[in-house]
């Protein structure tokens, strides 16, 4: 499961604004705001995004999750400042109302992202030590245990 992403870097960006905008819009039609189910629906973006990006591309993936929070955040605060922030606020004020409400999901779905790529890294890193073909399998023959590569 941790070494199997296969799609690379710009796939992933795109699947990334492609889901986030579309969550911003299911939640404004729903409850007018942005709410917590963009954070639910973020957080398990970053968890998805990490575990199906090829691990050429780590380092996009890793970057990837402000980068999506703050440009649906900076679209929003284009186009519909009041969903963000209060009354009256401009656009740059609005992101950063929008930055700090939704803070905690932003750390929690970024360290997921980082995690799962981590653990990823390692997983391929003793895998490419070990070799593809290189199990080692213990057996016991006749009270003795023996090590078998194979």
């Amino acid at each position: 499961m941790w070494e199997e992403g296969r799609e690379p870097g710009h796939q992933i960006v795109a699947l990334g604004a492609a889901v986030s905008l579309t969550v911003v819009l299911v939640d404004l039609a729903i409850t007018h705001e942005v709410s917590v189910l963009f954070d639910l629906v973020f957080v398990l973006l970053c968890l998805v995004l990490a575990l199906d990006v090829h691990p050429a591309d780590f380092f996009t993936a890793g970057v990837l999750p402000p980068l999506l929070m703050v440009g649906v955040f900076v679209v929003l605060g284009v186009t519909r400042p009041t969903t963000l922030g209060a009354e009256g606020d401009g656009a740059v004020q609005a992101v950063i109302s929008g930055l700090s409400h939704h803070s905690e999901a932003l750390v929690i779905g970024y360290g997921v992202c980082l995690a799962v790529l981590l653990i990823r890294h390692q997983v391929l890193s003793q895998r490419v030590t070990r070799g593809p073909r290189d199990v080692v399998r213990r057996r016991s023959v006749a009270g003795e245990t023996k090590n078998f590569v194979g």
